[in-house]
């Protein structure tokens, strides 16, 4: 990797190659904060060429913290910024974006906890939203659309595939706690039958028998003639 660096009292910058890249197509300025032993630096800001084109198309800005403020990218290299993000405590809130490349924004995306909340476009391209998109769990919910122009909602379309989907979810989720339920009632029958068939098969006592003594009784006398 190809480093150079510029420095001053109060700040510094370094420009690096990335991966790909014979020339120096990264740079980050660094600004030094705090005095004495407390003094240090900090990035504020970051810049890319990501089409190592000479032209830097990626810039993002940081608080004194280090922590992610704003950025602006040229994402289809025609020379003008057509994506804006924006961070909330170092984490993305919202990003604007330039569809038709006409310079004005025409999609809003907004993000909380760092996951996809809700989208506003203009798709007349009037500068206006005219459709809210209402997401959970990263999955669309209802979308709303503004009919006469009037940055209202005038008809809200749900999402009934994804009710459907949570309905047969639900059912799911009862058949198996139901087939858990009987499977468990099936065990403890069965545990009480063998239990019963292994008392019936357990030995009572014997019936008390004459000892065998292998004799036996003399035939009785004979009588004389007269």
């Amino acid at each position: 990797m190809c480093l150079s660096q510029v420095k001053d009292n109060n700040s510094e910058v370094i420009e690096a190659a990335g991966q790909g890249s014979e020339d120096p197509n990264i740079r980050r300025v660094f600004q030094f904060i705090g005095t004495g032993e407390d003094r240090h630096k900090v990035l504020v800001c970051r810049e890319i060429d990501t089409n190592f084109d000479g032209v830097k198309d990626v810039v993002r800005r940081y608080n004194d913290a280090g922590e992610s403020l704003h950025e602006e990218a040229d994402a289809n290299y025609d020379g003008r910024i057509d994506t804006w993000l924006t961070f909330a405590k170092g984490r993305l809130a919202e990003v604007r974006t330039d569809t038709n490349h006409d310079g004005i924004p025409d999609q809003w995306k907004y993000y909380s906890e760092g996951r996809l909340a809700r989208i506003k476009r203009d798709t007349n391209r009037d500068g206006k939203p005219d459709v809210w998109e209402i997401y959970r769990d990263g999955k669309l919910e209802r979308m709303g659309v503004d009919i006469d122009g009037d940055e209202r909602v005038d008809r809200w379309n749900h999402d009934t595939d994804l009710k459907r989907r949570a309905e047969e979810a639900e059912q799911k989720a009862m058949a198996t706690k139901e087939a858990e339920a009987k499977r468990a009632a099936g065990e403890g029958e069965g545990e009480d039958s063998a239990a019963a068939g292994e008392e019936s098969a357990t030995p009572g006592p014997s019936p008390t028998k004459a000892p065998a003594t292998g004799e036996s009784k003399p035939p009785p006398p004979a009588r004389e003639p007269r």
